[in-house]
């Protein structure tokens, strides 16, 4: 019997020290119907020679960077890979991350015992400073806002689920908006059909060259990313005809960020 295939869709961005433990990762799953595809983003280190040891089992796209924003550019990267895979369902997974050998198998049977989900997501260990940590999911203080928001790496979903994303133009606007935050609030908020487990598949390495790595908590970029977030939220609900009132978080946020531009000035 045939095992339905399952695409992985790395992408990569100056990742030299860490893309190939990355793809070994990959290439080390029990699950044999796999399809790796990567996509380097023009790299300026020696990413594209350490993915090159492995073209016989990976699928390469280099891509550009055509966006001055690198949320932009990784989500570019993963409709790319996206459009060049061919498995029903997708694991996502950034090229400083790492999977667990048994990650596709067990996300292949949660969705085989779960048929009506679309999206699982996986709650990955932190690795800092050589030292491993659970990620925390906070409790949201309302549901109706921001989603529990969950790594790239420790996304997962059918076809059909990103697919729906593209239609309903989930992509095209806020360039500093990271993808994780757009599918976790898209299932989370809006299609409703997702699980989220706590068994160990993922390491979400935590490094300093990351793409949220300068935006402090409580800064000005902190702040005014926040409001994008709104912004983001009322237009996906105004795009699935969903009735949404503008809270006291999104008002307090405008007059954090105008008082903010003030001093700043």
């Amino acid at each position: 019997m045939n095992k339905e295939k399952i695409s992985i869709l790395i992408t990569n961005f100056n990742k030299e020290k860490f893309i190939e433990e990355c793809i070994l990762s990959c290439l080390s799953q029990n699950y044999n119907n796999l399809e790796i595809i990567i996509v380097d983003n023009s790299s300026t280190d020696k990413s594209m020679s350490k993915i090159k040891k492995y073209s016989n089992e990976l699928f390469i796209i280099k891509k550009k960077r055509d966006s001055l924003y690198s949320p932009k550019n990784q989500i570019d990267c993963l409709i790319e890979a996206f459009k060049k895979s061919t498995g029903n369902i997708i694991l996502l997974l950034d090229g400083d991350d790492y999977f667990l050998p048994n990650k596709a198998s067990h996300i292949k049977g949660i969705f085989l015992k779960n048929n009506n989900l679309d999206v699982v997501f996986d709650v990955p260990r932190i690795l800092s400073n050589n030292k491993f940590a659970r990620l925390k999911i906070k409790k949201k203080y309302n549901k109706n806002i921001w989603p529990t928001t969950i790594p790239t790496s420790g996304i997962s979903f059918k076809r059909a689920f990103f697919e729906n994303c593209l239609e309903f133009n989930l992509f095209d606007s806020y360039p500093t908006l990271e993808i994780d935050f757009r599918l976790n609030f898209f299932a989370q908020r809006i299609q409703r059909k997702f699980l989220i487990i706590k068994e160990n598949l993922t390491i979400y390495r935590k490094v300093n060259d990351g793409i949220m790595s300068n935006v402090n908590f409580f800064s000005y970029n902190w702040w005014k990313k926040r409001l994008q977030a709104h912004y983001f939220i009322f237009d996906i609900y105004k795009e699935n005809k969903i009735e949404y009132k503008k809270n006291y978080d999104f008002y307090l946020t405008i007059i954090i960020v105008w008082l903010l531009n003030k001093i700043i000035k």
